[in-house]
């Protein structure tokens, strides 16, 4: 169980293997609201003319006006996939006239969707009160469970309603059509002893399991990945807070063998076995990198995304040479979500010379890897360490990665606004490793150019107040200093966020701080610090890591 200051909750009794709850008991999912028509006057025009949708082909054509303004709707991929999705929801007559996706014309249906999200920004506090009271109603209804003797949280209760698929990256299946989930497609999972959820009106479940291995609630599976959707609990939940403290302990028994692991793979460089060789560089790739293992694909999912043991020979470049640097190694491919890993390594000599000799009489779309799979590479790291998977090293390197950066970073003599740029210079170096980028907001310039003249201003109030000072008589100089270092102070904190700002518009922070980062280290740092955790940590992210800043003292070392 863990340690001093986990609380009564964190310390419940154990389950035999695999059972995650005796009790189960909810009000099942919150369905997206009816489509509801479009007023008369709001009218879509074909080849200039205007023409009467029916409704299923309406509200599916609503979706693509609702995205006229995102550079979405001009992609080609996305255009094509989706009008051939929305063509299957039309009438055969519909189909016969709608013949070509640029004769559409949904300016009329997108200005009045702005309209209509003009008119919520300027609601009376009346309306938005009530709007507030109706969703707190249903976040009592439906919003928590109770699992054996505990009333939780449940995190997103309400089911996605229909639109058009977006993905990341460039996914080979935007604009396609997500259908609205439907009760007749939802597994609801409780215990048998409680009350069963019912269904809506007129309709019935797919399936009512009750499986205590399992922690979810409702399942269902979406139409365009085929991929298994479920309803959980709230991170703050015992049960996920538990599972979340077991991942970081994991991680750090991988510190303990870490060293004994690399020496290892070292040795394997030079095994005579082709497969061992393959593990061992590819494991080097995983534990230097960060790279994900990459699993096998599911069948249906079509984005060309892999992970090191799926990569292949097209997706990296051997230099034996570069930029000064010898022996190095240049990745490009799509790794999940399809975002783009592109990466040059210097790396030992051993590995690029294995990697010479994997790529030895090989076309570009051979694998890599030819001796190697997920599976055997997890079964190999299973006995290296119980529990080890690609995964814990991903944890393990990113949480290290961040410890030796706070050490290094923290300046004792800093106020808090710098010393705050420091936390998140190291959670940014973080993110660098494991490559969690975004696309620089569409608003960065804007937002930069108001945080520019918010400084620009501050120094010439600072400017004004030191001229004041300087002609200030005695008893008033103490006055007039105390105010120019204030200014000087705010000034600072500015030019801090701006350096913040503009060092972080390609990373993305927030995952490696969810999912790869000890949150321990994090609360004890604050604690050293005297840094206010809602500094480092939304409200979200402290009900995530409530078992943490419970637990975590402040000369916790990972």
């Amino acid at each position: 169980t863990p340690g001093a200051g986990g609380g009564s909750r964190w310390e419940e009794e154990r389950y035999p293997e695999g059972i995650k709850w005796k009790f189960l008991e909810h009000k099942g999912p919150v369905f997206a609201p009816p489509y509801e028509p479009l007023p008369e006057n709001v009218k879509f025009y074909y080849d200039g003319k205007v023409m009467k949708l029916s409704t299923k082909a309406e509200e599916v054509a609503t979706f693509f006006a609702k995205m006229l303004d995102h550079e979405y709707t001009t992609k080609e991929i996305f255009r094509k996939n989706f009008f051939k999705d929305w063509r299957k929801e039309m009438t055969s007559e519909e189909k016969s006239t709608i013949t070509n996706l640029s004769k559409c014309d949904f300016t009329h249906m997108s200005q009045y969707f702005k309209a209509q999200s003009e008119a919520r920004k300027q609601m009376s506090k009346e309306e938005k009160q009530k709007i507030k009271e109706e969703n707190e109603r249903l976040l009592k209804e439906y919003g928590y469970c109770v699992m054996d003797n505990h009333k939780e949280r449940i995190a997103n209760f309400k089911i996605e309603p229909p639109g058009l698929f977006r993905g990341r990256g460039n996914h080979p299946k935007m604009g396609m059509l997500k259908r609205r989930i439907m009760p007749e497609d939802i597994i609801i999972n409780c215990s048998k002893d409680s009350k069963i959820p019912p269904p809506p009106p007129g309709h019935k479940w797919k399936e009512v399991r009750h499986d205590n291995k399992v922690t979810w609630l409702v399942s269902w599976t979406e139409n365009i990945q085929g991929s298994i959707k479920y309803i959980m609990l709230n991170p703050s939940s015992r049960i996920k807070g538990e599972k979340d403290w077991q991942k970081y302990e994991t991680a750090r028994r991988l510190k303990k063998c870490v060293d004994k692991i690399r020496n290892q793979y070292r040795e394997d460089w030079k095994s005579k076995e082709m497969k061992v060789r393959q593990r061992a560089v590819a494991l080097y790739f995983i534990d230097k990198l960060a790279l994900r293992a990459g699993n096998e694909k599911e069948e249906g999912e079509t984005a060309d995304t892999v992970g090191c043991c799926s990569l292949r020979v097209e997706h990296i470049k051997l230099h034996p040479e570069l930029d000064g640097q010898e022996y190095v190694v240049e990745f490009d491919f799509l790794g999940k979500d399809s975002i783009r890993y592109y990466n040059k390594v210097p790396v030992e000599k051993r590995v690029f010379k294995n990697l010479q000799l994997f790529m030895e009489n090989k076309q570009p779309e051979d694998d890599l890897f030819d001796r190697l799979n997920t599976s055997i590479l997890n079964k190999h790291l299973q006995d290296l360490m119980e529990g080890l998977t690609a995964k814990v090293f991903r944890t393990y390197n990113a949480s290290i990665t961040l410890q030796q950066q706070l050490k290094e970073l923290t300046n004792p003599d800093d106020n808090i606004p710098a010393k705050i740029l420091s936390y998140n210079r190291a959670n940014r170096a973080v993110a660098i490793l494991c490559n969690h980028q975004r696309a620089p907001p569409k608003t960065f310039e804007k937002s930069m150019m108001n945080l520019q003249s918010k400084i620009d201003a501050k120094k010439e109030q600072l400017a004004d107040a030191r001229r004041e000072l300087k002609s200030a008589k005695a008893d008033a100089k103490v006055r007039r200093d105390e105010k120019s270092k204030k200014i000087e102070e705010q000034l600072m904190k500015l030019e801090v966020q701006a350096t913040d700002r503009e060092e972080n518009k390609q990373i993305a922070l927030g995952t490696s701080k969810l999912n790869y980062l000890d949150p321990r280290i994090s609360v004890a740092w604050c604690k050293k610090w005297g840094i206010p955790i809602e500094k480092i940590y939304n409200k979200t992210q402290r009900e995530k890591f409530a078992w943490a800043i419970d637990m975590a003292e402040e000369d916790y070392e990972f």
